[in-house]
């Protein structure tokens, strides 16, 4: 049995922070990560010649949280490519010409489905201020799109930019995400979807997530996957699967919503919470990347969307190959190790391209993750993102699910772990039972708790 005042239970990037500023408090701080590496759904790893985000990767300057982290160590953003040629499929009819005729083609539909963004969501990061949301937060983005009755082509380039977005199919997508997703970007569409794929981080992700844990002086133990979280009034208690424990005052639970169901708790996390994480997020697809023979051109592609791919775009640009960047709605469509399916794929949205190298990594098949970037079911916002912020017990919530602002990105997971660090530093500061000292003489624990 190993005591601290806080347990944190994973490292990804809401774990990190909070445990760096709970230790910049002077906490004993235990960051319990079930991988073999930090950083949850983000994954730097080399393939294909080059390294390679697997997991999420873009950052924005108007996303104040990682933005402010990457200043603090100064870390510059890299900026993306321009693109100059676009194709897009609608139904059986491929279609090419110049990225901005693309834009062009999303642009109204986008203004028109999102332009109540400001007005559901006047305080972007308070997504519950306006109680006017509750009455759209059963709309599913699927029927928001229908109800513009745009022309066929628009309708169905729509659906498919929007699937692109959530990683995930339509039916059950919440309109109010779509709308939060706007509001915290200037309520504009298109400076959203700048911050979806602009910039990255120079270094990589791995870089700011070693650079947050550098800055710490929390204890990280890799490799150990926690099992059963128990608590009393005066204890919380983290159990390994190989039988390891760890005691404290306070637990930050940082893993994404779709596991936490597989974590045994006692007593029981509240109904709600059971609930959320049973149905999960709507993220549930692929990415991608593939290397191509040939210098290409730099583009952009859109596919149908229920196509296993139904974006492409090209990311790196060499002399004699090109890396592409390549997402889909179904991760069980996709198989991040089958070449020829690769081409077969490909040949859908830009034919006569010849893949040579594939990578990606399947999240939703992850024991730890189950979901790719968080994006919310119908009903999420309103019935359950309160609850789940709010603690049980000694237990809270952080990560990018859990997020008021940019959920789905780091820049959330960074501003959930902020949360959580000052709701925990609270707690302690108040717990009158036992203090710092005190927990650190005390005898430790019973093992029946």
């Amino acid at each position: 049995m190993e005591t601290f005042d806080v347990i944190v239970v994973g490292a990804g990037f809401a774990g990190l922070t909070a445990a760096r500023e709970l230790s910049h408090r002077g906490h004993s701080t235990v960051v319990i990560e079930a991988r073999d590496r930090i950083g949850g759904r983000t994954h730097l790893e080399e393939h294909l010649g080059r390294n390679l985000e697997l997991g999420g990767t873009w950052v924005h300057w108007t996303q104040p949280y990682v933005w402010a982290e990457m200043g603090r160590y100064g870390i510059d953003p890299v900026p993306g490519p321009d693109f100059i040629k676009a194709y897009w499929t609608v139904g059986a009819q491929r279609h090419e010409g110049h990225a901005d005729e693309l834009m062009e083609l999303l642009d109204e539909p986008n203004r028109r489905l999102l332009a109540d963004a400001r007005l559901y969501f006047p305080l972007p990061w308070s997504p519950l201020a306006n109680p006017a949301v509750s009455e759209i937060d059963g709309i599913t983005l699927s029927d928001a799109i229908d109800a513009l009755e745009l022309p066929d082509e628009q309708r169905r380039l729509l659906r498919s930019f929007w699937a692109l977005n959530f990683n995930g199919t339509l039916d059950q997508a919440a309109y109010t995400q779509a709308l939060r997703w706007c509001a915290v970007a200037s309520g504009h569409w298109d400076t959203m979807f700048e911050a979806c794929a602009s910039y990255k981080i120079d270094g990589g992700t791995h870089r700011l997530a070693e650079a947050i844990l550098a800055d710490s002086t929390a204890n990280l133990r890799l490799g150990h996957q926690i099992s059963s979280i128990s608590q009393d009034e005066s204890w919380v208690i983290a159990r390994t699967a190989d039988g390891r424990q760890f005691a404290a005052q306070q637990l930050i639970l940082a893993l994404p919503l779709s596991v936490l169901n597989e974590v045994d708790f006692q007593p029981a996390l509240s109904l709600t919470k059971r609930q959320a994480a049973a149905r999960g997020q709507a993220g549930r697809g692929a990415k991608l990347w593939i290397k191509v023979a040939g210098r290409q051109e730099r583009f952009v592609a859109f596919g149908p969307e229920n196509a296993p791919l139904n974006f492409v775009q090209a990311e790196y640009i060499d002399d004699d190959t090109t890396t592409l960047v390549c997402f889909g709605a179904d991760a069980a469509a996709v198989d991040v190790d089958d070449i020829q399916s690769a081409q077969t794929m490909l040949d859908g949205l830009v034919p006569g391209l010849q893949v040579l190298e594939i990578a990606g990594h399947n999240w939703v098949d992850d024991d730890y993750a189950r979901s790719t970037w968080p994006m919310h079911y119908v009903g999420y916002l309103t019935q359950s993102l309160a609850e789940l912020q709010r603690p049980e017990g000694r237990v809270h919530l952080a990560g990018s699910d859990f997020a008021n602002g940019w959920g789905g990105f780091i820049d959330g997971a960074i501003e959930s772990g902020l949360t959580a660090a000052h709701t925990v530093t609270r707690h302690l500061e108040h717990d009158t039972d036992r203090n710092r000292t005190d927990s650190r003489s005390a005898a430790r624990p019973a093992l029946s708790v």
